[in-house]
């Protein structure tokens, strides 16, 4: 019964900022679309998040914060919110991961898992 009452689809798009990268000095940029979408039953707040970010190199950066670009958004049932960000690693290919903290409107807290995704620049995987 908790699973169908809290529930947070999470998709994600990257995208290799080539402009911004300068792979002679191991500067990756990459930016990523995060859509959050509210598949529960019940209101739901986003109050912080947790990602993990690793490079092909083994290399683990964890990055905590209070909401997401500035904001903490409050979903109804069947609400989506979509954000952009980005993130500089040190090889073309790593990935990333985390989760979402999140706060329904009846005080239950629990975790929206942010599913594992790469990042890599085009055509360096086949």
């Amino acid at each position: 019964m908790m699973e169908s009452l809290y529930k947070i689809d999470i998709s994600v798009k990257t995208e290799y900022i080539e402009y911004q990268s300068v792979p002679s000095e191991d500067r990756f940029v990459f930016s990523y679309t995060v859509n959050i979408t509210n598949a529960g039953k019940i209101p739901a707040k986003l109050i912080s998040r947790h990602w993990v970010i690793t490079d092909a190199n083994g290399k683990i950066e964890e990055v905590k914060g209070l909401g997401v670009i500035g904001e903490q958004p409050r979903l109804l049932m069947g609400e989506s919110f979509e954000y952009s960000s980005g993130t500089i690693i040190n090889t073309p290919v790593g990935t990333m991961h985390g989760k979402y903290s999140m706060i329904a409107d009846n005080g239950y807290e629990f975790d929206a898992q942010i599913p594992l995704f790469s990042l890599n620049i085009p055509k360096i995987l086949n």
